[in-house]
């Protein structure tokens, strides 16, 4: 009877899967390439099956690798959470956590939370990766990541997610602009008007035309941007404007350009700020915990 399949071995498989180059896979996993490629083939030998069409310079998987491979990603996932299981039943913040955060918090949050983790828990690990909404939860449910802080909602499944607070968002624009005279804003006023946004697959950009009641039709977008920096740019040389959370204007985004905020009158103009994790994590106390200290970040700076 064939040996059954190994984590490492799935875990490489995994590893090509994303990456479809051997080397860079293999660097992925610290482990030697011949090492990858031999515990890769044993996986095949053990299946009876090809995962890898090696008859093109390209690294693809078969039919049935894509299917064992997304069996391998629960599995590995599953294995996570078992060792999470395990790791719960210590103090809270005993262990290390990884922690995912989209480009238009981590700059302006992360700084006040990180602080404040250290000083409570000095022996505490978190280790943080930043990237847009998407790739965030496609490596949370590849049990790459522990827990996420993003803006909601943001459509996933088989998650639990947890509201924090509200980050107000500000129009910005320069001090030369025709907005920055009017007293009394209202977001029917954008429509018709250049609107600086980011490009997709950042949910800022959604957020933003939802909470204003935009539609792409109702708006003129000159460029899209691929952060909040180039957009800034952007404003400040009259190409348009652009709607900024506050958080990122009181961390001091706009400091030392001409460019000024502006608070809507007619309604409040905000996103929900929030946690998201796997909901079978045992872990949910623990970041439960987490949330609460952000909140009290928030607080506290206010």
């Amino acid at each position: 009877m064939a040996n059954p399949p190994t984590l490492k071995q799935l875990k490489y498989l995994c590893a090509v899967a994303d990456l479809k180059h051997f080397s860079q896979a293999a660097e992925a996993c610290f482990v030697s390439q011949s090492t990858l490629s031999a515990g890769i083939s044993e996986l095949e030998q053990s299946l009876g099956v090809t995962l890898i069409d090696r008859s093109k310079k390209q690294v693809n998987l078969t039919a049935i690798g894509r299917e064992i491979r997304e069996r391998a990603v629960a599995i590995l996932t599953e294995t996570e959470d078992l060792m999470a299981v395990a790791e719960s039943a210590h103090e809270p913040f005993s262990t290390e956590m990884r922690l995912g955060v989209i480009p238009t918090i981590a700059p302006f949050l992360l700084p006040k939370i990180l602080k404040a983790l250290r000083r409570r828990y000095p022996k505490f690990k978190i280790y943080i990766r930043e990237d847009q909404s998407g790739n965030l939860l496609n490596d949370l449910n590849a049990g790459e990541l522990d827990l996420l802080l993003l803006a909601l909602p943001y459509p996933a499944e088989g998650v639990a997610s947890q509201h924090l607070f509200y980050d107000e968002l500000l129009l910005a624009c320069n001090k030369s602009c025709d907005f920055s005279s009017n007293k009394k804003l209202s977001i029917k006023a954008l429509k018709n008007k250049e609107l600086l946004l980011l490009e997709e697959g950042h949910c800022l950009r959604d957020h933003v035309l939802e909470a204003c009641q935009l539609k792409n039709s109702d708006i003129k977008v000159p460029y899209y941007a691929t952060s909040l920096n180039t957009v800034i740019q952007m404003v400040a040389n009259d190409i348009g404007v652009t709607i900024l959370p506050k958080m990122a204007v009181e961390a001091g985004l706009l400091r030392g350009t001409s460019i000024e905020a502006h608070a809507f009158t007619d309604k409040k103009v905000q996103r929900s700020i929030g946690l998201m994790w796997r909901n079978r994590s045992p872990r949910h106390v623990e970041f439960t915990k987490v949330g609460e200290l952000i909140c009290e970040c928030m607080a506290s700076a206010n």
